[in-house]
């Protein structure tokens, strides 16, 4: 039933974004340093110096944001897709990879009315302690610079904002229009994303059905979610990137801003090369890995059926 979908969807997101947030931000704040201003060389210097900085909870900012809405936003992904794949079904035989991919996009076009806003909100918490920080940095190496000067002052403490604040004045200043920024290079990413995944997942899964009336084992379910996910994440992580940097609406010192998907895609390309659209992809491929796989076993388990079943004779 669609609200065992929704529930269930709801669930695999809230656990598996608790799992890998950490990750997570990492991956933002790798891709959104630019050549010449970089603050870390990998994931796990990222956070250690995360942790170093402003403690183990820093790990987690906007991670609220991303528990708040990654309920609809993966219900949304995985009821969609299963409606898409339903509709598409001949009287109940199998898709084709042509059908089954149409489902995939079907799905990935639907989940961005929430992703969009997410990840703009998620991405301006995610990235201040990196901006932060390097305004810091720069600040102690020019008073290093100028230590015979008189009264320099010392750097300022980072002023933290909150998820609704930025909402607020982001409402004030640009409407509604101002939460969807970056729509296009999130459809860019989602779309393609939904397409390779659907498709090698159900494939996947197929492998350890015995029988194909009977559902295949919790552990291939997982093996083939964490599989399709990372081949997925890794495979559109480029389109993850321009959607990051155009989504970040504060910049550290003397990196670039964009006007759009080609002015990004072009500065990138021309001042990082091109290896720069793979930041972040090992990071991503960890993130959604457990988290895709997590997701089809709370759908193979079925938690929300159960909870659904129970509610009635709860109330007998």
């Amino acid at each position: 039933s669609l609200p065992a979908k929704l529930i269930n969807g709801g669930i695999a997101g809230l656990i598996g974004v608790t799992c890998v947030f950490p990750i997570d931000l990492a991956k933002t704040r790798l891709q959104n340093q630019q050549n010449g201003q970089r603050m870390y060389t990998s994931m796990s210097d990222c956070l250690i110096k995360t942790i170093r900085s402003e403690g183990y909870f820093g790990m987690y900012r906007g991670a609220a944001v991303n528990l708040t809405l990654v309920t609809p936003e993966k219900a949304i992904k995985l009821a969609a897709n299963d409606f898409f794949r339903h509709h598409l079904s001949k009287d109940g035989k199998k898709l084709t990879l042509l059908r089954e991919m149409l489902a995939g996009c079907g799905a990935g076009t639907c989940q961005v009315i929430v992703t969009t806003p997410m990840e703009m909100l998620k991405i301006q918490l995610q990235d201040a302690g990196r901006i932060a920080a390097q305004k810091k940095l720069m600040a102690a190496q020019a008073q290093l610079s100028s230590s015979a000067a008189a009264g320099v002052a010392e750097p300022a403490v980072e002023a933290r904002t909150t998820a609704t604040q930025i909402t607020r004045e982001l409402l004030r200043s640009k409407g509604i229009a101002g939460l969807y920024k970056g729509l296009g290079a999130t459809l860019l990413r989602d779309v393609p994303f939904s397409i390779v995944y659907f498709p090698l997942f159900a494939n996947l899964n197929k492998l350890g059905q015995k029988d194909p009336n009977v559902k295949a084992p919790f552990y291939v379910s997982f093996l083939s979610g964490c599989v399709a996910g990372s081949t997925a994440a890794v495979a559109v992580n480029p389109c993850d990137v321009i959607k990051t940097r155009l989504q970040s609406l504060q910049r550290g010192v003397n990196e670039d801003t964009y006007s759009g998907v080609l002015d990004c895609t072009k500065k990138i390309w021309q001042k990082e090369g091109p290896m720069a659209f793979l930041k972040g992809a090992y990071c991503r491929a960890l993130v959604i890995a457990p988290l895709f796989g997590i997701a089809q076993v709370v759908y193979f388990i079925g938690i929300a059926e159960f909870l659904l079943d129970m509610l009635p004779k709860h109330r007998a």
